[in-house]
């Protein structure tokens, strides 16, 4: 008899570091320079003060457990892991895996195209 599948994990992590002052840099960025924005998953995710409601509702509707993390916060818990940042890893027994890499989000048009390659690539 096989166990059940687990839910998958997904572990979202933006190429920008957590704390109001990078937030304020970060918000200006994508205002004054977005052609030169070092985060694809937060230009597709996020307008310049807040989270699209379209990626909230989708990710509520996610059939996986969804982690947020910061460039920094995911340095910290996973020191051992260079991959480049940002990036979408699915969680499954010890080490984070890469599911949608740095390259692939960079050509990722938009948040249509985010939300088809999660549901394709991470989520089982």
């Amino acid at each position: 008899m096989s166990e059940p599948v687990g839910r998958t994990r997904l572990c979202f992590v933006y190429n920008a570091d957590s704390g109001l002052f990078n937030t304020m840099a970060d918000i200006g960025h994508k205002i004054f320079s977005p052609q030169t924005y070092a985060c694809q998953l937060c230009a597709l995710t996020h307008g310049y003060f807040q989270e699209r409601a379209e990626w909230r509702a989708f990710v509520e509707a996610l059939e996986a457990e969804c982690e947020f993390l910061h460039r920094d916060e995911f340095r910290q818990r996973h020191p051992d892991i260079e991959a480049e940042l940002p990036a979408v890893f699915r969680l499954d027994d010890a080490q984070p895996v890469v599911c949608l890499g740095a390259d692939e989000l960079r050509g990722l048009g938009d948040l249509d195209a985010l939300k088809r390659a999660i549901e394709s690539r991470c989520v089982r």
